[in-house]
């Protein structure tokens, strides 16, 4: 398919007043293309709420028009000859919340040349209101078309819909990496602080990668039915009960927590908790 047989329109916010729902459906200019690039027809696209921090500038003023949303699936329809990952014209990809870094393209990075890139302190590119190497933005997936370079789009496997895909590029993610990081296998026991989108990713994804023990923690008991059917052993309510830092001390190898709030107190040792 060539380019000109589509084009890139999406729902836009062309000031902080869109995060109100004041949005408009309007065409933009993706990057200029590179061999690199691949071009998606987007399908689906999660949810996050870093989509109303950005279109209301809550994390610094945003470069209107913007069109957010970072969690994006669907078919490749145009793909550069310099593209990375053997994605094909056809393939069903994904992107998260990433769209580039500098790669080194600009001297020594240290971030990017060990497989870091979103730390990258040079070019660190979002998959929306960022602008790339080329001078183009990035417009996310509440649009028809997406364009990324193809170092940050990944396949998605046949045996995940694409519905379900779409969240785990970002509020999946977010979960998984610190658990594959640190270490969660068989035989570890794993603790997940909050149980709200992120928490409902770190349950299943701890069991999933074997974990012997999966405890959700929250302050309320509300959420307790949710997560044992998620697969949580167990469930802690710090609000209502008042031992249970010491109930429960040196029970956990590994804790991720998925809260801002600092009523949720994490033990640290027998006698210590950090709130």
């Amino acid at each position: 398919m060539a380019a000109s047989d589509y084009k890139f329109e999406g729902w836009m916010g062309l000031d902080a007043s869109s995060v109100k729902g004041n949005m408009v459906w309007q065409g933009f200019e993706p990057k200029p293309w590179e061999e690199t690039d691949v071009d998606i027809k987007v399908s689906h696209c999660g949810i996050c709420g870093s989509d109303l921090h950005t279109l209301g500038s809550g994390w610094g003023p945003t470069i209107y028009p913007c069109c957010v949303g970072h969690e994006i699936v669907g078919v490749a329809v145009r793909v550069g000859s310099q593209a990375e990952g053997d994605i094909k014209v056809g393939d069903r990809v994904g992107v998260g919340a990433q769209s580039d870094s500098c790669r080194g393209r600009n001297g020594d990075c240290e971030e990017c040349a060990s497989g870091l890139e979103q730390y990258c302190r040079h070019g660190m590119v979002g998959t929306y209101n960022g602008v790339y190497q080329n001078g183009g933005k990035s417009y996310g997936g509440y649009s028809l078309y997406h364009r990324s370079p193809s170092r940050f789009v990944i396949k998605i496997p046949d045996g995940i819909s694409s519905a379900h895909a779409a969240p785990m590029l970002c509020g999946g993610i977010t979960v998984y990496s610190p658990l594959k990081h640190y270490g969660c296998a068989p035989g570890k026991r794993v603790g997940i602080i909050g149980v709200g989108g992120l928490g409902h990713f770190g349950i299943m994804f701890a069991k999933a990668l074997g974990a012997a023990k999966v405890v959700g923690i929250s302050r309320k008991a509300n959420k307790r039915e949710d997560a044992l059917k998620l697969g949580a052993d167990a469930y802690i309510a710090t609000d209502e009960d008042a031992d249970w830092a010491k109930n429960n001390a040196r029970s956990l190898d590994l804790i991720v927590s998925t809260v801002s709030s600092s009523k949720v107190c994490v033990p640290q040792s027998r006698d210590i908790t950090i709130c």
